[in-house]
């Protein structure tokens, strides 16, 4: 089984906080045992609304901050169920200092603020109610995806099938400055995508670099919009 936690360092930005991390792994079968362990833990915790035990994990394992259960059906984050029990300001609170989304998305599409609101939770929504920090417009926010999705499809098809992999959503990119790196490790490529935004708006643009560590040379750069993809870069790493 591979570690998808981070199948190879990102490289940090001087000026940003350190990277944030998309797992993409839905399968049990994809993960190490000790993630399994890890996301159990955390997933069960958060359920049970045992957010001590959650804060343990997360400090041992700060990067499955906006994870959910390998193999389950809601994609519920440690945040989703902070706002489906109504949790106190200060779990929240606690969840936002170790960087849990706000724009993270379920399996119903609701954001932490959207289950709060459904569940009647309405004390929880001041602090769940998303910030834009680099807004960009749905349309283009839209387009941009796509076209990064396409990147990574034309370089790990084969691995996102094989794993059914969820592919990286763009939205909680907003919540942070421009240039904040993000990762997304890709079992059996040995290597992934580190990506970030370096325009908002409707001019958004997002740079995204990706190597195979085994490989030599296989370093690819592109710049992308919402209206398509070009390579900038290549043959490093």
């Amino acid at each position: 089984m591979v570690d998808v936690s981070r199948t190879s360092d990102p490289p940090e930005a001087e000026d940003v906080a350190p990277t944030q991390d998309w797992d993409g792994a839905t399968l049990r079968s994809t993960c190490n045992d000790w993630v399994l362990v890890a996301r159990d833990r955390l997933a069960d915790a958060a359920r049970d609304g045992l957010w001590t035990q959650v804060f343990d994990v997360l400090q041992e394992h700060p990067q499955f901050a906006n994870t959910s259960r390998p193999g389950g059906a809601s994609l519920f984050t440690p945040l989703h169920q902070a706002a489906h029990h109504g949790a106190s300001a200060d779990v929240i609170e606690g969840l936002l200092r170790v960087r849990a989304w706000r724009t993270a998305r379920n399996a119903r599409g609701e954001r932490p603020v959207d289950t709060a609101r459904r569940k009647g939770n309405t004390s929880s929504v001041a602090l769940l109610e998303p910030e834009a920090v680099a807004p960009i417009p749905i349309t283009a926010l839209a387009g941009v995806q796509a076209h990064f999705h396409d990147v990574i499809r034309g370089r790990a098809a084969e691995q996102v099938r094989e794993h059914q992999l969820r592919l990286p959503e763009l939205e909680p990119m907003t919540e942070f400055p421009l240039r904040q790196r993000f990762w997304f490790a890709v079992p059996g490529m040995y290597g992934g995508f580190v990506y970030w935004l370096e325009q908002a708006g409707d001019d958004a643009r997002l740079v995204t670099e990706s190597w195979c560590r085994v490989a030599g040379g296989s370093g690819q750069r592109h710049a992308v919009t919402a209206t398509g993809q070009e390579m900038v870069a290549e043959g490093f790493v």
